[in-house]
């Protein structure tokens, strides 16, 4: 009889499907947001700003920004429970990377309103 070893927390195909649904919204926002830069007959400041007044663009660039967050918090995870064996270092490298996230998640939507 085999005895099975059961470790890790099991996010498995969850995150996998995650990680690929955040990576297609990403894809299809830069395609939508570069091919509306292509059309542009300027880019400066007003025109930038008009863009991000809309409300639709301000959506999609928060769901781009939360894909973004979503999608690095897995990929860090598993690369430090795959790689860093202490226990206590590991923990303070992923509070580290949440602190980093929701810092950059702020400061990216301070950006996004603000304009």
């Amino acid at each position: 009889m085999v005895n099975r070893v059961v470790v890790g927390a099991h996010y498995g195909l969850k995150d996998w499907l995650v990680q690929r649904v955040t990576a297609v919204v990403m894809a299809v926002f830069t395609l939508v947001f570069v091919t509306m830069l292509l059309f542009l007959p300027k880019l400066e400041f007003a025109v930038w700003k008009s863009i991000f007044s809309q409300g639709w663009i301000r959506l999609a660039t928060f769901i781009f920004v939360l894909s973004v967050l979503i999608h690095a918090w897995i990929g860090m995870r598993d690369i430090w429970m795959d790689y860093i064996k202490p226990t206590g270092l590991r923990l303070l490298l992923q509070v580290l990377t949440i602190l980093w996230l929701v810092a950059c998640g702020g400061w990216a939507m301070q950006i996004l309103w603000r304009l």
